[in-house]
């Protein structure tokens, strides 16, 4: 499919790319001079995260993606799973916050708490979006559709890569969030997602979406299982990794109550 027009067009999304980039870097070091330096290994993921979605969406392997459903889960994987982890681990909000004058800063703080976010931002509800979008794109004709419509085209990779970054963040807490969910309950709702996920890369594999060849969603469905699996072992170590930091206080201190007593 024609990418709407070629190199201007990459040109356009590669400038956006780079705007992203630069932008975080210019925040960071004007935040520094105010409070405390930013994390250089905050900028380091979201210069990296920046770069697996611009990989997704211009250059050889986009192009690539539009003809070939191997390279196509390979651009899946960058732009829904890992860009997204990768940039939601460089804490942008966090960031944004801390270059906002007071005033700015309440307004944004008054929208990430507002009731529509709290909606979104709920794990079931990003599990929805993020799964089931998945699921409607290769198991309808939306896939062979997306090839022959630019606007669609657009609409679904802003939808991979928004649903994707949503249900990260509805995961782990590295943000400010002021809808917070229980361990409990994200670790279930994980648990569901990805066994939405396999289900859905076994699919593929045994019935390929209208339009790909058997042995392209073969390895496009392998793909999708182990290269989902790995991204989502690191999203499931951070998970673990904060509920052991919050749980370990009230865990000391009910081993020094128990100790007391004795």
């Amino acid at each position: 499919m024609d990418q709407g027009g070629g190199f201007p067009f990459e040109l356009t999304l590669a400038f956006l790319f780079m705007l992203l980039i630069v932008s975080y870097m210019v925040a960071a070091v004007l935040t520094s001079r105010r409070h405390k330096p930013w994390p250089l290994r905050r900028s380091a993921l979201w210069i990296i995260g920046v770069l697996c979605a611009a990989a997704a969406i211009i250059g050889p392997l986009a192009n690539d993606a539009s003809m070939d459903f191997t390279a196509h889960m390979v651009t899946h994987l960058l732009l829904g799973m890992l860009a997204p982890l990768l940039m939601v681990l460089a804490a942008p909000v966090t960031l944004l916050l801390r270059t906002l004058s007071v005033n700015a800063a309440r307004r944004l703080s008054r929208l990430l708490k507002s009731l529509p976010v709290r909606i979104v931002s709920d794990p079931v509800a990003a599990s929805i979006l993020n799964v089931g979008g998945l699921w409607i794109l290769y198991t309808t004709g939306l896939y062979a559709a997306m090839h022959h419509n630019i606007l669609l085209h657009a609409f679904v990779h802003v939808h991979i890569f928004l649903s994707g970054y949503l249900f990260t963040v509805s995961m782990i807490y590295i943000d400010p969030a002021p809808h917070r969910s229980s361990f409990v309950y994200r670790a279930i709702v994980l648990v569901m997602a990805l066994a939405g996920h396999g289900i859905l890369s076994k699919r593929i594999y045994a019935q390929p979406p209208a339009g790909v060849p058997a042995a392209e969603a073969e390895i496009g469905g392998i793909l999708m299982y182990y290269g989902g699996d790995a991204i989502d072992l690191v999203l499931i170590f951070i998970l673990c990794y904060q509920w052991f930091r919050a749980a370990r206080p009230r865990s000391s201190l009910a081993m020094r109550q128990f100790g007391d007593a004795g």
